[in-house]
């Protein structure tokens, strides 16, 4: 396993919340990518300059992240984090998803994105948030 980190969901205030978490932490961002930048997927109106994905590397190795959620129908504070696993191959990726989805509720499948990484999200039986990511060309 490559690494493991925190994922936040805000409804609709990452950029404000990450430029405070900049300022405490230092560094800059990885990558910010806004819901207009999401290839061949609907946005709505009005949430065109939300966050889709926003990384802050820390000092330690751990990667801080976060996209704006932006619905108030599905959106919970102190629920709106998920663990993300970064995995070492496909093969893990999936094993682990499988693995750590059994019994609970699947999001979004163990597949590949279209920004190029394979991506999958669910809540595992007792009711923890994960993410499992793979980043082909990553070595």
């Amino acid at each position: 396993m490559k690494a493991v980190n925190p994922y936040l969901n805000f409804n609709g205030n990452t950029e404000e919340a990450f430029n405070f978490y900049k300022s405490v932490f230092g560094g800059e961002f990885r990558m910010l990518m806004r819901n207009k930048d999401a290839q061949g997927m609907p946005v709505t109106a009005g949430q065109e300059e939300k966050i889709m994905h926003i990384a802050l590397p820390l000092d330690n190795g751990t990667v801080l992240m976060a996209s704006d959620n932006c619905n108030d129908a599905t959106f919970k504070q102190g629920n709106n984090f998920y663990i993300s696993i970064h995995a070492d191959s496909v093969e893990e990726g999936q094993k682990l998803f499988d693995a750590l989805s059994l019994g609970g509720k699947v999001d979004h499948s163990f597949k590949k994105e279209f920004w190029g990484d394979w991506h999958g999200n669910f809540t595992d039986k007792f009711g923890v948030n994960w993410m499992l990511n793979y980043t082909e060309n990553q070595h």
